[in-house]
């Protein structure tokens, strides 16, 4: 065995012991040596169509995997890819970045080399990186390469955000000891003082003991850190009466007896609110207080009888108890939960996703509307599909759908990138393959989120992925016409031949499937179809719907922006 490797080597190898399995990207002249690499590694290289739909499939199969990484070229490469980056930031993904740069050499001689900004200042961009990741790298020493790349992957892996690790082109073959291999990254959880910990945990029994009505409002931060585990023993253990976020939509099996429905602040149905409103006390896991997921700040939290679980904290009150976290102190709980004393009877709360009677044989043919799509798509959405949401249509009116068990929801609610969820639906469907699942990847984008970044689907093609597409043609950015300009021009788009795309893109009849549907009963007699439903293969599907029709949830969130939007203080 060698004793020796290359750091080329090694990156790859710790990535692969980091559960990467597929590396996204785009080739360049500054990356091309350290590529030969990859597939030596175990990585699969994936070449993306651009760097930025690369950012999205990285971040779509970080939420999946666990982990994403892209390889870009310094400058025009990974400025294309940061808005991903910052995405990913926002929504605490983590994912690796890593640029490809000139050798050392130029870099301390400051050459004007393509690709740069012509002034020889080469960490022009990574100044760039560092507001949208949490630990940079730049491996100019081989003799501590190796330490650098270890810190900024445990700092990846354990703050949930992507990092940057800069590679020059002469360091790819440089020399370093292959026993440094054998050290195990330190992905473990840090754990709490075991003193603090259980005064908070006893703090917090306390509040339950004395709350009549308390009840639990799960986020999207509960899956970001990896939480889920710890919250479903607690919300089963309990009988407490559970809530979502709107971020939180899959972090809770809606199947459960007390799963209680999504709080929306204001715009959230007369019943579930008066229910939510009522209590005394809640214990709300893994915040993220954005404007879209508290309905405009209108959500009603009174912070003396809110309890807060974060990755890095736990507030109690006015209370701020720093360096907590919420994985070991959750776990606790429920261990301990039932030594509380009965609780009040669980709210009487259904989920607002009731499944409709089938539709087939209309005498009229009747439009496919928004208020028939997402109740429908209850009943034949199966346990273990990833369901990923374009913003917008499609991200708040699946919020509609009641889900089975173990649906993983993806969106980008908070960053909202258009176009983001086409190359994530690559990302997530290569992570599932990767894994060896047969769960299936169903996608729901618009005509105009689509058209940013519709070449991805030839990477989907190329891979043989499983992805159902539903593309949801109505003319145009619905949601920026209930915002603003309902006729206005700016909302339109081009009128584009959707469903001849995929041959365009190289498919063959047996790469994917192509559906039109334009009625209720021809959207039924699909979601019916066995062969659609298995989804083998790509399943496209051209959706028509009317241009001025759109979920009521949407409308209401429309009319919320456009009046903070116009708001002066």
């Amino acid at each position: 065995m060698a004793t020796t490797i290359t750091l080329a080597d090694f990156l790859f190898a710790r990535l692969y012991q980091f559960g990467l399995r597929s590396l996204h990207g785009v080739p360049g002249d500054y990356n091309l040596v350290a590529l030969d690499y990859v597939e030596k590694s175990g990585l699969k290289w994936v070449g993306n169509c651009n760097e930025l739909n690369a950012g999205y499939a990285a971040d779509g199969y970080a939420r999946v995997n666990g982990i994403g990484a892209i390889f870009t070229v310094i400058g025009v490469g990974e400025l294309s890819a940061i808005n991903a980056c910052a995405g990913s930031y926002a929504e605490n993904i983590p994912v690796v970045y890593l640029v490809g740069s000139p050798s050392r050499a130029a870099h301390q001689n400051k050459a004007i080399l393509h690709h740069t900004l012509g002034d020889g200042d080469f960490d022009a961009f990574a100044d760039m990186f560092k507001r949208v990741t949490v630990a940079q790298a730049k491996l100019m020493d081989i003799n501590t390469a190796a330490q650098e790349i270890d810190r900024v992957l445990e700092a990846c892996w354990r703050l949930r955000r992507p990092v940057y690790i800069r590679l020059p082109t002469d360091m790819v073959t440089q020399k370093l000891d292959a026993t440094l291999l054998d050290t195990p990254l330190g992905l473990e959880p840090l754990s709490n003082k075991v003193e603090a910990e259980s005064a908070i945990v006893d703090k917090i029994l306390d509040l339950l003991h004395e709350a009549k009505n308390p009840v639990f409002l799960v986020d999207a931060n509960a899956s970001r850190f990896r939480v889920l585990d710890e919250v479903d023993v607690l919300v089963r253990k309990s009988g407490l009466p559970t809530f979502i976020a709107p971020m939180g939509k899959s972090t809770i099996n809606e199947s459960l007896e007390n799963f209680s429905g999504m709080y929306f602040g204001a715009f959230t149905d007369i019943k579930t609110r008066e229910a939510f409103e009522s209590s005394d006390l809640v214990l709300y896991i893994g915040p993220i207080k954005s404007d879209v997921n508290t309905a405009w700040f209108t959500t009603k939290l009174r912070q003396e009888k809110t309890v807060e679980f974060h990755s890095d904290r736990i507030e109690i009150g006015f209370a701020k108890y720093e360096g907590i976290q919420m994985k070991g102190v959750l776990q606790k709980l429920g261990v301990r939960i039932e030594r509380s004393p009965p609780h009040s009877p669980k709210l009487d709360v259904s989920s607002t996703s009731e499944v409709p009677a089938a539709v087939l044989g209309e005498q009229v043919p009747e439009p496919i509307l928004h208020r028939h799509l997402w109740k429908r798509l209850s009943s034949w959405l199966q346990p273990n599909d990833v369901m990923i949401t374009e913003n917008g249509t499609a991200n708040i009116g699946i919020w509609d759908s009641k889900f089975p068990p173990s649906v993983q929801a993806i969106n980008q609610t908070l960053w909202g990138s258009i176009g983001y969820s086409v190359g994530a639906a690559q990302g997530a469907a290569l992570a599932l393959k990767d894994a060896g699942s047969e769960s299936r990847t169903v996608l729901f984008v618009g005509d105009g989120s689509f058209q940013l970044t519709a070449q991805e689907v030839s990477t989907m093609i190329r891979l043989k992925l499983r992805v159902i597409i539903f593309l949801i043609e109505n003319e145009g950015y619905t949601i920026e016409r209930f915002i603003h300009g309902m006729e206005a021009e700016y909302n339109d788009i081009a009128g584009w031949k959707y469903k001849d795309i995929p041959r365009i893109l190289g498919a063959s009849e047996s790469d994917v499937g192509i559906h039109d549907i334009e009625t209720k009963a021809e959207l039924e007699t699909l979601l019916l179809d066995r062969n659609f439903a298995e989804a083998r293969n790509i399943q496209f599907v051209e959706m028509h719907m009317p241009k001025d029709d759109a979920p009521e949830m949407l409308k209401a969130v429309g009319e919320g922006a456009a009046k903070s939007n116009s708001r002066d203080k």
